[in-house]
């Protein structure tokens, strides 16, 4: 019986000064560390952003992770990319055992080579634009009290959250204001979407901040994370309407963040 392949990320490449990303799409694990992983799919996938690769790939220039957040964290730095305590990990017990110091290396190489990979991409774009938007897209739980718990409330869950913190804000303002009412006035199966900046997450993660510091002044990555109104977080199925709609939004996101850095 033939091994299954071992995928770490899609990488499609397009035209323009704009970029998305879904870094915490992936489910995938090496066998190694699957056979150390504690937790059942379903909590595994639950802490994962399933089907954001999918509201990414109407960007022509796009990257899907395959590799779940449990195996390696593309979004934490090199101290944390790795879930080993509860305390990194929503409080989840993640592992039966520690992971080997081979399987941790195997593990940080594949950070490395994530952050080379984009870095090679984003040195294109930057070589032939003046600026550029890499739009990272996430999704977050809104129901952490069971299947038939209350929801958290909307006035701390807004349907999209933008993180901003890791950019010079004042210097993007001219994109980041208009791309936010943008999104706010955008037709979401019929209905306007709550969009806010910095409530439920502020955009702290790694990729946002690699950005910024390789690229000062020239590149502006935006953290945008939906709400899993999209799907069940428990059950794990989604709605395919408003995957649809997602799809339709990200795209139109990036069209109007290219038509402002002109």
């Amino acid at each position: 019986m033939a091994l299954p392949i071992e995928r770490w990320w899609t990488v499609q490449h397009g035209p323009g000064p704009v970029v998305a990303t879904a870094i915490h799409h992936g489910h995938e694990l090496r066998p190694e560390v699957a056979e150390a992983m504690a937790l059942d799919d379903a909590v595994r996938l639950r802490e994962e952003d399933p089907f954001t690769g999918e509201a990414v790939r109407d960007v022509p220039a796009h990257i899907v992770v395959h590799r779940s957040r449990f195996e390696v964290d593309l979004n934490r730095g090199t101290d944390l990319d790795l879930c080993r305590t509860p305390e990194q990990c929503w409080g989840l017990d993640v592992w039966n055992a520690p992971l080997g110091a081979d399987a941790v290396a195997r593990s940080l190489d594949i950070h490395a080579q994530y952050y080379r990979m984009l870095g090679h991409l984003l040195d294109d774009i930057a070589a032939g634009h003046p600026r550029f938007v890499l739009l990272d897209v996430h999704s977050y739980n809104h129901r952490r009290g069971g299947p038939t718990g209350d929801a958290t409330p909307q006035e701390d869950a807004p349907d999209i959250n933008i993180g901003t913190f890791s950019m010079p804000r004042e210097a993007w303002a001219f994109l980041i204001d208009p791309l936010m009412q943008a999104m706010r006035e955008f037709d979401f199966n019929g209905r306007r979407l709550d969009v806010r900046e910095n409530v439920a997450f502020q955009g702290k993660g790694e990729q946002t901040r690699f950005v910024h510091a390789r690229y000062p002044g020239q590149g502006c990555a935006i953290a945008i994370e939906f709400k899993k109104f999209f799907m069940d977080e428990w059950t794990g199925d989604p709605n395919p309407r408003e995957l649809d709609a997602m799809r339709r939004f990200i795209a139109h996101s990036a069209d109007v963040a290219r038509s402002l850095l002109k």
